[in-house]
């Protein structure tokens, strides 16, 4: 992991700061507040002189490097119009500096909250802006000598804890981010069984493994089929967070664990397969927020549920036109093996169902191409059973800026997925709402009663990103951040 660990706390007096450099915020009406004044004195007025000289505009996500007299280095950052400040403008903002000081080969920085940044939600969204904005994926560089990493930051204002707790947040997601990146030779399903294993020797988190022999013993014969082609160990992986009231029902998330998928039998195109790495990233979500809630320890009732297997043609592969039966006894009619991510989530989801009585079920998953035809790598695809849940996933998505966008489950979309020879079938109408389609078919395997959505991350997961927090070309580690903020305020 090549990103900060911590961030330092100042509480006002940027001076008192031993990093390399500092950064501070700009409006775009320029105007220079205390703040700037100050810095501005020290620099010897070069931020006055860059100002003159038209090279700063106050745009969210710029950042003008100002060196002053002997030696001084600023930052000084783009906060937008003066009025509209977001916690979504300082992650930016805060990403954009450190990635700025990477860049110049800064090793440290100390951060100046805006003045009017008062609320605990900006300061911690400053915190994981730094964090996430250090992030770097080198591990497998050979030369390290030639990389260069942030060592160190502060934040001077804001709230301490809140400042903690956005490290925390950050540096959970870079978790994640690295797990997703890894290729699938490294990150098998074994891989992310002994990242869970190692998550729960360091808290309170319970966690058990099925291997193959159990969940197949035990009925999962949706995941048993989609692992027969492989000779790779699939993994059953549960994590069990207890620290509510003891009749509190738990919140479950479940994240999809493709650590490879060829497309089985129905094989892919060769072009952009090595992306299939990816496939994973529903578990990263899962893995990720049961790393953050190990450490900051919510009064709440957390299961993390992972099934984990690769997708692969060897030759006791499943088959176009098999019937697999799930684990809650329904029978799924399997009519093109690429569409295998819905199948070994069927099994998570009715496990969930049958041994927790969950508050809500919240799924996760690189599920369908659909999606970035509709949405593009910008947000997330949902689609559930319940408003207000729906509702408050929107809410904590409007915090983390993490774009999400709904999607309707018609009854008419629930019949394209009914089979002629079993329960269901595991694509819908030909061409037509893939994505849906993919929600349809999951909605068979969780109970009525129970409040579910399904998060499909096909295009928000990773890709070309063009947020400063955010690493065109690699694993984002998306709404691990949404999640966490959803499960404290619901």
């Amino acid at each position: 992991m090549a990103n900060l660990l911590k961030i330092k706390h100042i509480s006002n007096d940027w001076h008192s700061s031993n990093d390399q450099s500092v950064s501070v915020g700009i409006y775009d009406n320029l105007q220079l507040n205390r703040q700037l004044q100050g810095v501005n004195r020290k620099s010897g007025r070069a931020i006055s002189h860059n100002l003159s000289a038209d090279l700063i505009k106050g745009k969210v996500g710029e950042v003008t490097r100002i060196v002053g007299k002997k030696g001084f280095v600023a930052y000084v950052y783009g906060l937008g119009p003066k009025g509209n400040l977001t916690p979504e403008t300082l992650r930016i903002s805060a990403a954009a500096v450190t990635k700025s000081c990477i860049a110049d080969k800064i090793d440290s920085v100390t951060f100046l909250l805006p003045i009017e940044a008062k609320e605990n939600i900006m300061s911690q969204a400053a915190s994981e802006g730094m964090v996430l904005g250090s992030y770097q994926f080198n591990e497998f560089k050979s030369k390290k000598d030639d990389l260069f990493e942030l060592r160190h930051a502060s934040i001077v204002g804001g709230n301490k804890k809140a400042v903690e707790r956005g490290a925390i947040i950050g540096n959970s997601v870079c978790f994640a981010r690295d797990l997703e990146n890894r290729p699938g030779n490294i990150a098998t399903p074994s891989h992310l069984a002994d990242n869970a294993i190692e998550i729960g020797n360091s808290s309170d988190v319970k966690v058990t493994v099925f291997d193959r022999d159990k969940f197949t013993k035990m009925g999962m014969g949706a995941l048993a089929g989609v692992a027969s082609g492989t000779d790779e160990p699939p993994k059953f992986i549960i994590l069990e967070y207890f620290n509510g009231p003891k009749k509190q029902k738990p919140k479950v998330l479940v994240g999809k664990g493709l650590t490879f998928d060829s497309g089985g039998i129905s094989i892919k195109p060769a072009a952009k397969m090595d992306e299939m790495k990816y496939d994973m990233c529903g578990s990263g979500v899962v893995l990720g927020v049961m790393k953050a809630v190990s450490i900051i320890k919510p009064k709440s009732n957390i299961v993390g549920i992972v099934p984990s297997t690769e997708n692969m043609s060897g030759d006791k592969a499943y088959r176009p036109g098999d019937i697999l039966t799930a684990y809650n006894g329904k029978t799924i009619e399997v009519l093109n093996t690429d569409a295998e991510g819905r199948l070994i989530l069927a099994d998570a989801l009715s496990y969930a169902c049958k041994h927790y009585d969950p508050e809500y079920i919240l799924d996760f998953a690189t599920l369908t191409g659909a999606v970035v035809v509709a949405l593009g790598h910008i947000a997330s695809g949902i689609m559930g059973t319940d408003p207000s849940l729906i509702s408050a996933i929107k809410n904590s998505s409007d915090t983390t800026g993490e774009k999400v966008w709904e999607f309707p489950l018609w009854d008419e979309y629930l019949d394209q997925v009914k089979s002629k020879i079993a329960d269901v079938k595991n694509l819908g109408a030909p061409g037509q709402a893939g994505t849906i389609a993919g929600g349809a078919f999951l909605k068979a395997f969780v109970d009525d009663s129970i409040p579910w959505c399904h998060f499909d991350i096909a295009g928000s997961a990773w890709g070309d990103k063009k947020l400063a927090y955010q690493n065109p070309g690699t694993a984002s580690g998306e709404v691990i951040r949404l999640v966490l903020d959803l499960i404290e305020a619901k």
